[in-house]
């Protein structure tokens, strides 16, 4: 199966349409198959009077309000026009998450089949019905909550009108950079057996290695943030990738799955070349003579496995021999 990789490019654009298109360049060369912004007005998403998160404050200005800062990181419609015609060019997938009702009718306008629900909103039942209204697949994020909150973000949907078969849960730990003793990785799989959703991992963690380990647990989607520099102003750049760790992550990705195979045992094409050589056969461990008793004095078990098999020691140990073997010869059936 293979995974989803959504390349969150978020607000890492900083407001510069020139560097939202590097993005989604980084993004397509790195081999992700959507590139992720954020679509939202900032006087529909908060209050003047809403305060940053401790992560924004150490990152962008400590005077400057919420309010101020998402202002600077809006997308116009005719920025979002742009950024789908680049993503077209470069060969990815557009898509972006949107933070309100109008964002989402916006998104819909501009061609998007799936929604994308950030953590922020999976108690926001106005917004939860309005995007199952729509009845198409859902990514939901579930950062910050229970069990209890996702069981009743998941009732919500599907009441509006969208299927639990078209939902995909991602665990995540809404801390940037999370902690890696908060990740919590198996709680994804949770999620899987309590609700029988398909699961993924939204990424916070610095490095690549937790979203390589939940592919190898099922992951059918993985979402990380990346950015062109970690130094560059705004809010989430040093929780994010830089370009040659994305691809990385996404080679890693990709060698996982190819890795984690079929489930079923067998020898590969490759291994059965090797069986012959590695494994061994039943030879003699001296000169026996012609008539004399196989014991387990006159026989042993050497490589190469051309001959007979060690699990046949038992038929052949009290038998005669039928002729003289020399040392390290094998026995004949």
């Amino acid at each position: 199966m293979k995974t989803l990789i959504i390349a969150e490019a978020g607000v890492n654009h900083n407001g510069d349409l020139a560097l939202a298109r590097k993005l989604i360049e980084v993004a397509a060369a790195a081999g992700a198959d959507r590139v992720k912004f954020q679509t939202f007005s900032a006087d529909r998403l908060v209050t003047t009077q809403g305060r940053k998160a401790d992560y924004q404050i150490q990152s962008t200005d400590a005077g400057e309000s919420q309010h101020a800062m998402l202002r600077r990181l809006e997308l116009t419609r005719d920025m979002h026009d742009e950024l789908i015609a680049h993503c077209r060019l470069q060969g990815i997938q557009f898509f972006s998450t949107g933070f309100d009702v109008d964002s989402i009718d916006l998104l819909v306008r501009l061609g998007l089949d799936s929604f994308k629900i950030p953590s922020g909103e999976i108690t926001n039942l106005p917004h939860l019905r309005h995007v199952g209204g729509y009845g198409k697949p859902v990514i939901l994020s579930t950062g910050m909550a229970s069990l209890g909150e996702i069981e009743a973000a998941l009732l919500a949907l599907e009441q509006a009108g969208t299927r639990r078969t078209q939902i995909t849960v991602l665990h995540c730990t809404t801390e940037y950079p999370a902690p890696m003793a908060e990740v919590n990785l198996r709680a994804m799989l949770t999620i899987r057996d309590a609700f029988g959703v398909a699961v993924g991992y939204s990424d916070h963690t610095r490095g690549i290695e937790v979203a390589i380990a939940a592919v190898a647990l099922g992951a059918s989607v993985i979402e990380k943030h990346f950015t062109l520099d970690r130094n560059l102003p705004g809010p989430d750049h040093k929780a994010s990738l830089e370009p040659d760790e994305l691809r990385a992550m996404v080679t890693a990705i990709r060698n996982v799955e190819q890795a984690l195979g079929v489930g079923t045992k067998f020898a590969s094409p490759s291994e059965l070349k090797n069986r012959p050589i590695s494994r061994k056969s039943i030879v003699a461990a001296r000169a026996i003579e012609q008539g004399e008793i196989f014991s387990i004095d006159n026989l042993t078990v050497k490589r190469p496995g051309t001959g007979i098999s060690p699990m046949r020691w038992d038929e052949l140990v009290g038998r005669k021999s039928a002729r003289r073997y020399a040392r390290d010869e094998p026995i004949e059936p």
